[in-house]
């Protein structure tokens, strides 16, 4: 006889919260970066409707910094994933 591996419904809806938490961590996530870059780079007085050449490289670098310093704490933490 063939054992039963197909995942019960306490699985499934442990398997359901998981995926919802790793989410809502990266939606978190995604808006902290949007809004320290945001606020770093981008001038408060809009004359343009684009982004300008220093803004642009501004945001470049600012999100590379942002990923390499969370995925350095995520390391230190002994995370596979960076923190929030």
């Amino acid at each position: 006889m063939a054992a039963n591996n197909a995942p019960t419904e306490l699985d499934k809806e442990q398997i359901f919260g998981m995926a919802e938490k790793e989410m809502e961590y990266r939606v978190e996530l995604f808006n902290k970066l949007t809004s320290t870059c945001f606020n770093k780079c981008i001038d408060k007085r809009y004359k343009e409707t684009e982004l300008n050449m220093g803004e642009n490289s501004c945001i470049d670098r600012c999100v590379s910094k942002y990923w390499q310093v969370t995925n350095l704490i995520g390391q230190l933490l002994g995370s596979n994933r960076p923190p929030m």
